[in-house]
């Protein structure tokens, strides 16, 4: 499978990442993407960009180097509520927006607190992407995660750092299997994404591809094989 785009990288203005955009941009356009996503980390992550960043993106074209280029956000899930730590006044000013949930900003609850947090990000209609639902951290009931995805309309992430050795979430790939069989039982849409936060890892599937050619998992439920389809997804819902 063809691999057109990447919807979840970084760069430097999310503060623990390590590249520019112009050098984010010229990677993906080597490496012969269609559409890159850059989705800063929101506020609640330390060092990362305030809400005046994020209201300023409309200066920043939307095609580069001979791509497009979507600029949005990785929002913090806050509570078991869903609250994020960015507001509709500012998501209405971005392309897309991740949801996903970080230590720094939401300890790690029960199975239900958790699922119960994804599930009320989901009902935001701001929300596109739930990013890495995969950390052992965070206890998830992933039958009730893909059902409500289905419903909502909203992507599930195969985040290939997460799949990564080096990773700190855990027992990921284990996680990520049962999410995607039971994504192929429910036909509910996924998308593949570096994470990447430097150049050298955009498009990145070293991890995450691999191992949805080990389960059988069908071409058409990725929708990374299409921008067209890809933005089935992606704006305000």
């Amino acid at each position: 499978m063809k691999i057109v785009l990447d919807s979840h990288t970084h760069t430097i203005a999310s503060g623990h990442a390590y590249n520019t955009v112009m050098e984010m941009v010229h990677a993906a356009s080597e490496k012969g993407l269609e559409l890159l996503g850059i989705t800063e980390h929101a506020e609640g992550m330390p060092g990362s960009c305030n809400n005046m960043y994020f209201r300023n993106v409309k200066v920043l074209p939307r095609r580069m180097e001979g791509i497009e280029v979507l600029f949005g956000a990785e929002a913090n899930i806050l509570d078991p509520q869903g609250n994020l730590d960015m507001t509709g006044k500012d998501m209405r000013y971005l392309d897309l927006v991740i949801a996903s949930l970080h230590p720094h900003c939401m300890q790690p609850g029960t199975c239900a607190e958790n699922t119960a947090a994804y599930l009320h990000a989901m009902d935001n209609p701001y929300i596109n992407i739930i990013g890495h639902p995969d950390d052992g951290r965070y206890p998830v009931d992933y039958e009730e995660l893909v059902r409500a995805a289905k419903e909502n309309h909203v992507l599930l992430e195969v985040n290939n750092h997460s799949l990564d050795p080096h990773s700190v979430r855990t027992s990921a790939r284990e996680n990520i299997t049962v999410m995607l069989k039971l994504c192929m039982k429910y036909g509910a849409p996924i998308i593949l994404d570096s994470d990447a936060h430097w150049c050298g890892d955009i498009g990145n599937t070293a991890y995450s591809l691999p191992l949805l050619k080990e389960i059988g998992f069908p071409e058409e439920l990725v929708v990374n094989r299409s921008v067209e389809e890809y933005k089935k997804y992606i704006g305000k819902r």
